[in-house]
């Protein structure tokens, strides 16, 4: 189900373990990964001190650019659904001191729900 998944542009869910040897180099000293979602190429990394959002970029994906969101820096989120006409759904987080929110947008099925829980787990703890 994970193949298709992220064919039709769905998150799934992917182990520490799995992960854990690209996020090494950038983990500080007690840090870890507790739960993580790829959306295709890109990623959502939530740590047990903050979030990391994967943006892999290119025909290759070579290009990697990877952002560090403090859980204590996240002001408020939000979780738009996908309608009829409109089938990708959307997650928009808003940062302090930032103008506009990072928009990370989903295809149409239930999977964000599991990216949204992860999420308020994590800044609302």
């Amino acid at each position: 189900m994970g193949i298709l998944n992220a064919i039709m542009g769905n998150s799934s869910e992917v182990s520490a373990d799995k992960i854990a040897h690209e996020f090494e180099p950038i983990l500080i000293e007690g840090e870890v990964i507790v739960k993580s979602f790829k959306l295709i190429r890109d990623m959502f990394v939530f740590t047990n001190k903050r979030l990391i959002l994967v943006d892999k970029q290119g025909i290759t994906g070579s290009k990697i650019d990877f952002m560090t969101i403090p859980y204590h820096s996240i002001n408020y989120f939000t979780k738009r659904s996908a309608s009829l006409l409109d089938l990708d759904a959307e997650i928009l987080i808003w940062i302090k001191g930032a103008p506009e929110p990072i928009q990370r947008d989903f295809r149409k099925g239930e999977n964000i729900n599991d990216v949204y829980k992860a999420l308020s787990t994590y800044v609302l703890a």
